[in-house]
C-alpha cells in the first residue's frame, strides 16, 4: 500500500447482498402475517328457536314495540353493537312516540347526553354508562335513564348473545328529544 495514494472505501456491494435477502424475507414474513391475519373465520350461526306469535301488524304492515310487560315484539338479527343500535334506537321510538321531537332539531339543545345500554341475551337492560352526561339537567339525565329502562325488554340480540351500544340523546327544551341514530338533522 503506497502511503501517498488515497484510501479507498471497502467494496460494500458483496456485503450488501445478503443484507437485502433478509430485509426482503422479513417484509415477506410481515406481509404473509398481515394478510392471514385479515381473514376472518366463517361464522357460526347458532339455531334460533321459534320466536313467539307476534302481535297483530298495525295499519301499515309493521309491527313495532309493544309495552315493556309484554316483551318485545321482535328479536334482532344485528351482528355488531352499530346495526344492533337500529334496532334500540327504533324500539325507544316506538314505545315513547309522543315525545319524539318531530323535524329538524334547532341549533341550540337544553342538553346532549351519549349513554352505553348493555343487553343482555334476552333483552333485558344489565347496566347503564353515561360516556357524556348532561349533568347541568340531572333531570333530563333521570328520564333518560327511566326511559331505557322502563323500554326493557329490547330486541334480544340473538346474534351477539350480549350487546353494549352507545347512543346520543339530543334533547330539546320541550321535553321532547330525538336519538342520534334516527335523527332528521339540525339547523
Amino acid at each position: 500500500m503506497n502511503p501517498l495514494q488515497p484510501l479507498q472505501p471497502p467494496d460494500l456491494s458483496k456485503r450488501q447482498a445478503p443484507r437485502r435477502f433478509w430485509l426482503l424475507a422479513l417484509f415477506a414474513a410481515a406481509t404473509a402475517a398481515i394478510v392471514s391475519a385479515c381473514k376472518t373465520a366463517p361464522e357460526s350461526v347458532a339455531p334460533v328457536a321459534a320466536p313467539a306469535p307476534a302481535p297483530a301488524p298495525e295499519p301499515g304492515g309493521v309491527v313495532g314495540p309493544v309495552p315493556a310487560a309484554m316483551g318485545s315484539a321482535r328479536s334482532s338479527s344485528a351482528s355488531n353493537p352499530k346495526a344492533y343500535r337500529q334496532d334500540g334506537a327504533s324500539h325507544l321510538y316506538g314505545l315513547n312516540a309522543e315525545r319524539i321531537y318531530k323535524g329538524r332539531l334547532p341549533p341550540l339543545l337544553y342538553a346532549i347526553g351519549v349513554l352505553n345500554i348493555e343487553i343482555d341475551r334476552v333483552g333485558r337492560v344489565t347496566k347503564l354508562d353515561w360516556l357524556r352526561a348532561p349533568r347541568h339537567a340531572p333531570e333530563v339525565m333521570a328520564e333518560i335513564e327511566q326511559f331505557v329502562r322502563s323500554a326493557s325488554p329490547f330486541p334480544a340480540p340473538t346474534r351477539l348473545g350480549k350487546v353494549i351500544y352507545t347512543d346520543t340523546w339530543l334533547w330539546h327544551k320541550s321535553g321532547r328529544f330525538q336519538l342520534d341514530t334516527l335523527t332528521e338533522g339540525q339547523d
